[in-house]
């Protein structure tokens, strides 16, 4: 079958006004449910009091009943006596002795303030002596009491329809008595995975598939927004069984989504069979979106029918963009406003035109801004539309328009959040991956510091240290004239927090002539110039990227354009046979199965600048580094601390 192309690639704005004007918009039918199972949920309707709270004129400490005249007049040295009543008001205790001039009884906390009684005087304020009270601070009428209806008045509208239940709402609720509450019915949303490539999360994993993560994510997301996900499992590229799919889900739920399968290749068949519905079916499909392009938007009678991207960035971005407004709206809950900082765009973006283009960011504090300048710096985070992991570490997003072509770092953007409030870490890692970060910082967590890590290689994390948006920059960057490693590139305003040595080296798979028993440097001299032995490389400005390009002296080898951002990723090339060699660490190596022929000793540090030398965070990560057992767990990473 032949690749199709778009039908009609459409503007964001009128995708979305062509999808809102075949949906439903407003809120399910109402329910009533038992108040243990409110929470979250959204009133249909005003809630009035049929009760006064409190019920009853109620002490509100621990005290004795009075007539506020019987204590003017008191002070410490010349006390007001009252004769005590022999009966103690407990609460849940109505009494039964008048208190008149001239007498006090004893009350409790929340007990029912006695006929006559007009204010409470608190314990510690008296003493008492053979039935006699003595009262050493004079009170007012009113003092220590709360009357009936102070909190609440019978008849008072308490909550208002459409008002989120938490637990605060559901305490009001017990409060007046309520056992049982209208709240509108949670829509009902079918989660359809499709896809031969998509394997549950639990099961085996296969060469050529992937964990079905889209699953999970839109459910947890549509819970987030007040709905009840149903998940109907993976269907196979099948028409026929995706047929009956999509006709179950119709059936029983109020929205239904396919993750996967609405491009237009050979093997993409969600949308061919959403094209089958004409009541009215297809109202969008292609919007000039990225991420997000392929997405397509139906409607069966008024239920809403959404061809999700399969790639997890895109399918979230388009969820969050066209349905989780819908669900929102059925499940009675009000539109969200995100809220938007400005910040200043630490590098270039180039941007296509012709397509809106939503750029996730991560945030981070800027040094020394004069007033009126942006306060945080917003790094892009470009993993692609088919990274698990972005939407999960951005803070939140910035719009480029579709007839914007680049937009140069130190433009000031506008960012909307992700979530309702800005949470900045405590230490701030700009720079290199290494596995050894990963669990120092793992162990920061443990301390309670939150951390923010965005890989950017070496080269880019020491220009965030020398702007001050980072505490640290992990690099390993070796100086070609002095043969050292990290110290030169220091300025004035920037120390250097020593870390730790890796072995890098030739990573290849075992039993490969080509490399086995070889030395690395012989090895690479004699086949790159091999057209038929493949290299994997790695991202330019990164200190491993530095290594190779002193190692191949200029000369490109077959696969030299092929640049991922990890060790990780080297490895995986290598493994799975789209490459025959990389340059990788010797741990990611041993993990991946792989041949290691040793290249070069390097050292992996951790420059701050002196600005934040004193911060608590950073001050944690240099005594983490100083601990016994911290350095015998990044020996057995593979890592070895240099000796004082």
């Amino acid at each position: 079958m032949p690749q199709e192309q778009f039908l009609e690639v459409i503007d964001r704005d009128e995708a979305e006004h062509r999808f809102r004007r075949v949906v439903r918009l407003t809120p399910l039918a109402a329910e009533f449910v038992p108040l243990a199972d409110a929470f979250g949920r959204v009133l249909s309707s005003d809630v009035a009091a049929a009760v006064d709270v409190p019920s009853f004129d109620r002490s509100n400490f621990d005290g004795f009943a009075v007539r506020a005249a019987d204590t003017f007049g008191a002070t410490e040295e010349a006390p007001r006596q009252l004769w005590l009543l022999p009966e103690t008001i407990a609460t849940s205790v109505v009494p039964q002795i008048e208190v008149v001039a001239g007498v006090a009884s004893a009350i409790a906390t929340g007990g029912m303030v006695p006929r006559g009684a007009d204010a409470v005087v608190m314990v510690e304020h008296t003493d008492e002596e053979g039935g006699v009270l003595l009262v050493r601070r004079a009170v007012t009428p009113g003092a220590g009491i709360s009357f009936a209806g102070t909190d609440i008045g019978m008849g008072e509208t308490v909550l208002r329809r459409g008002d989120v239940l938490t637990s605060r709402e559901t305490g009001v609720l017990a409060a007046i008595g309520i056992s049982r509450v209208g709240v509108w019915r949670r829509p009902r949303v079918a989660i359809l995975s499709t896809g031969d490539e998509i394997v549950a999360p639990g099961e085996p994993m296969q060469p050529g598939k992937v964990y079905d993560s889209n699953a999970r994510i839109l459910a947890d997301a549509v819970r987030e927004l007040g709905g009840e996900p149903v998940e109907l499992g993976i269907v196979p590229d099948d028409l026929d069984r995706l047929r009956h799919g999509l006709q179950d889900a119709l059936t029983m739920c109020d929205v239904v989504l396919l993750s996967g399968g609405t491009s237009k290749g050979q093997g993409d068949l969600s949308y061919r069979v959403v094209r089958e519905l004409t009541d009215p079916g297809i109202v969008a499909h292609g919007v000039a979106l990225k991420p997000g392009k392929p997405i397509c938007l139906a409607a069966s009678g008024t239920k809403p029918v959404v061809v999700l991207p399969g790639f997890p960035t895109s399918a979230v971005f388009t969820f969050h963009e066209f349905v989780a407004p819908v669900i929102r709206a059925l499940a009675g809950r009000p539109p969200e406003s995100r809220t938007v900082v400005p910040s200043r765009l630490a590098v270039k973006i180039n941007s296509e035109i012709g397509r809106t283009e939503y750029l996730l960011v991560g945030l981070v504090e800027r040094p020394r801004i004069p007033a009126g300048e942006a306060a945080l710096a917003a790094y892009p985070m470009g993993k692609g539309s088919g990274s698990v992991t972005t939407f999960s570490h951005a803070d939140g997003f910035v719009t480029i328009e579709r007839h914007v072509e680049m937009v140069e770092a130190g433009r000031v953007v506008d960012v909307q959040l992700l979530g309702r409030d800005l949470r900045l870490a405590d230490l701030v890692v700009i720079g290199s991956h290494c596995v050894g970060l990963d669990y120092l910082l793992g162990c920061l967590q443990d301390l309670g510091y939150r951390t923010k890590f965005l890989a950017v290689g070496s080269l880019a994390g020491l220009d965030a240290a020398r702007r001050g948006e980072c505490d640290l920059a992990g690099i390993h960057l070796l100086d070609p004239e002095t043969g050292q490693y990290n110290r030169p590139f220091l300025s004035d305003d920037l120390d250097l927090i020593a870390g730790y040595g890796r072995l890098q080296g030739i990573v290849f798979r075992r039993g490969d002539a080509r490399f086995e028993g070889c030395e690395a440097q012989a090895a690479i001299a004699a086949i790159k110039h091999d057209s038929a032995c493949a290299m994997v490389n790695r991202n330019p400005g990164s200190g491993t990227r530095i290594l190779i390009d002193r190692l191949l002296g200029g000369d490109r080898p077959a696969g030299y354009a092929v640049q991922p951002r990890s060790h990780n990723a080297v490895a995986a090339a290598v493994a799975q046979a789209r490459a025959d060699w990389g340059v990788a660490i010797r741990r990611v190596a041993d993990q991946a199965g792989l041949g290691f022929l040793p290249l070069a000793h390097e050292q992996y540090d951790f420059v701050v600048p002196k600005s934040r030398a004193d911060r608590p965070a950073v001050e944690a990560f240099r005594r983490l580094l100083a601990d016994v057992e911290v350095q015998q767990r990044l020996a057995e990473l593979g890592l070895a601390i240099p000796a004082e």
